[in-house]
C-alpha cells in the first residue's frame, strides 16, 4: 500500500531558482527591470507612478521563490545604475534594499509559507517600502510628511495594479514552465 504522500501530487507554488534555465530567465527579468525604467524615462512617463523596475522583481519572487526574488531584486538596481546612471546614487542603496526585500518576502511567503500570491505580494509591498524608509533613515534622510508624500504616495496606483495582475502572471509562468 502506498502512502498518501506518494499518491497525492503536491503542486509547486514556485519554480526552482537555480539551474541554467531559471537563471537565464532571472537574468531576463533583470534586463526587463533595467529596460522598463529606461523606456519610461525616454518616453517621459511618470516613473514614480508606474514603478517600472518593481514589476519584474515582484514577478521573480512570486515565480522563482525567495532566492530568485532576492537575486533579481538586489541586482536590478545596480545593473540599471551601471547602464543608465539611474536610480541616482542617493537613491541606489535604499532602492536596492527595497527591491531585494520585495523579492525575498514575496518569494519566502509564496515558496516556504505557501501563502496565496495576493497575500504574499501585499505583505512584500509593505515590507519593501518599510525597508526603503529604514535605509533612508539610516542614511540620514529627513523623513518628513512631504518626503513621505513625494516618495510613497505616487506609487500606490502601481502597487494596486501589481497586486491585481502579478499573481496571475506568476501563476501562468509557473504553470507554463511546469508543463514544458
Amino acid at each position: 500500500m502506498s502512502s498518501l504522500h506518494e499518491t497525492v501530487a503536491v503542486r509547486r507554488t514556485t519554480l526552482p531558482a537555480l539551474g541554467v534555465r531559471p537563471l537565464l530567465f532571472q537574468a531576463g527579468l533583470i534586463a526587463v527591470a533595467v529596460a522598463l525604467p529606461a523606456i519610461s524615462h525616454r518616453l517621459g512617463l511618470p516613473v514614480l507612478y508606474l514603478l517600472p523596475m518593481h514589476w519584474p522583481v515582484l514577478l521573480a519572487g512570486l515565480a522563482y521563490g525567495w532566492v530568485g526574488g532576492a537575486l533579481v531584486g538586489a541586482l536590478a538596481p545596480a545593473a540599471s545604475f551601471l547602464t543608465s546612471g539611474m536610480p541616482g546614487p542617493a537613491y541606489l542603496p535604499a532602492m536596492t534594499v527595497e527591491l531585494a526585500v520585495y523579492g525575498l518576502v514575496a518569494g519566502l511567503l509564496r515558496e516556504k509559507a505557501r501563502w496565496n500570491p495576493w497575500a504574499a505580494l501585499a505583505t512584500a509591498l509593505v515590507a519593501g517600502r518599510l525597508a526603503y524608509l529604514a535605509v533612508t533613515l539610516l542614511l540620514g534622510t529627513a523623513v518628513t510628511l512631504p518626503f513621505l508624500q513625494a516618495t510613497l504616495l505616487p506609487g500606490l496606483p502601481a502597487a494596486v495594479l501589481q497586486w491585481l495582475l502579478l499573481p496571475f502572471a506568476a501563476r501562468w509562468w509557473v504553470k507554463a514552465e511546469e508543463n514544458r
